[in-house]
């Protein structure tokens, strides 16, 4: 089977053809980033318009890098959501459209599945069951996976996601958009213990996260400090310490919690080399094994949606001709396979 993935939910347009037997044939993807800088953030309706101008592009680009055209297709992945409704509406109107046009059938994508497969592209990929970590600008959650589809949510994030936490700080701190990955490279300059942060909702039981009350922290620390580079690598090192060590915490409690001795962490967060290191260290300790996508799939990129919808497909489920969009998306609602 050899499927077009198509990613849309908000400021990356990614698409990809996977094929069962050959593997990953085609991986095209473009980065809106200097669209949004002069805002700092992510502009949804600009967001819109460039997946309209990228999508179609990038396919041509993807049919030519695999050396296949649209006759060698067996089916069309496109993310339905969660994420921006309007960038959602673009890139499920192209695949649903071309899907029709081709004679082939499509599949509607959750994007979360998608990052929680990612690791599935690698050589090394983890046995069912698993615990997943799924860390973004717009998600965190703490999942157990027994299956395909078969998802239960143990604990998510009661307000600001990790990454969207790491952004906002960011911003206080005066780095361009997007300024987690700036975040983190700024922290490693900055001096351990100088300022220290709480590790929210580290303290009673359960697996659900906050950041709000860590950024406010961050704030408070931010405006009380001059503004001095190393001041602001220090503040950048606490922040970030805070935020992966109940990263961590939280992993240790859902895996002693299961029993269970896999942990894929997804999500753009997950290319963050600390918390890689630090959880790398703990499944060592509990004699278990951590598993995650090379950097460049822990971003939204479509190879991961073409794999998930691939595995939709082979289970019989496909996309009806209409044309539904869910900005708002359960995992654990999902059919299992």
């Amino acid at each position: 089977m050899r499927i077009l993935g198509i990613e849309s939910s908000c400021d990356e347009t990614g698409i990809a053809i996977y094929d069962d037997g050959k593997g990953l044939l085609a991986h095209q993807l473009y980065s809106q980033v200097k669209v949004h800088a002069d805002y700092g953030g992510v502009v949804p309706e600009l967001a819109s318009r460039d997946h309209v101008r990228k999508t179609l592009p990038l396919i041509d680009a993807a049919f030519a890098q695999a050396g296949c055209g649209p006759e060698d297709l067996d089916g069309i992945a496109y993310t339905a959501g969660p994420g921006l409704v309007g960038a959602l509406l673009v890139g499920t109107s192209i695949g649903r459209s071309l899907a029709y046009g081709w004679d082939i059938p499509a599949v509607a994508v959750h994007h979360m599945e998608g990052h929680l497969l990612a690791p599935m592209l690698e050589e090394n990929t983890p046995e069912f069951p698993f615990i997943a970590l799924l860390v973004s600008g717009g998600h965190t959650m703490m999942v157990k996976v027994a299956g395909i589809g078969q998802y239960e949510v143990l604990g998510e994030s009661v307000d600001d996601a990790a990454g969207e936490a790491f952004d906002k700080t960011a911003k206080l701190l005066g780095l361009d958009y997007p300024g987690g990955p700036r975040l983190a490279k700024m922290a490693e300059h900055g001096v351990a213990k100088r300022f220290v942060f709480p590790r929210p909702m580290t303290d009673k039981p359960g697996l659900d996260f906050s950041f709000s009350g860590l950024k406010t922290a961050a704030s408070i620390t931010i405006r009380e400090n001059d503004d001095d580079d190393q001041t602001k690598a220090d503040i950048a090192h606490a922040f970030q310490t805070a935020v992966i060590d109940t990263l961590v915490i939280k992993c240790k409690r859902a895996l002693k919690q299961t029993g269970i001795k896999r942990l894929v962490i997804a999500g753009g967060v997950s290319a963050n080399t600390q918390l890689r290191l630090q959880l790398e260290r703990v499944m060592k300790g509990m004699k278990g094994e951590v598993f995650y996508p090379r950097t460049e799939f822990c971003t939204d990129n479509g190879a991961m949606i073409a794999y998930a919808g691939m595995q939709r497909l082979k289970a019989g489920q496909f996309a009806t001709l209409d044309m539904k969009t869910k900005p708002r998306w359960p995992i654990d609602s999902l059919e299992p396979i």
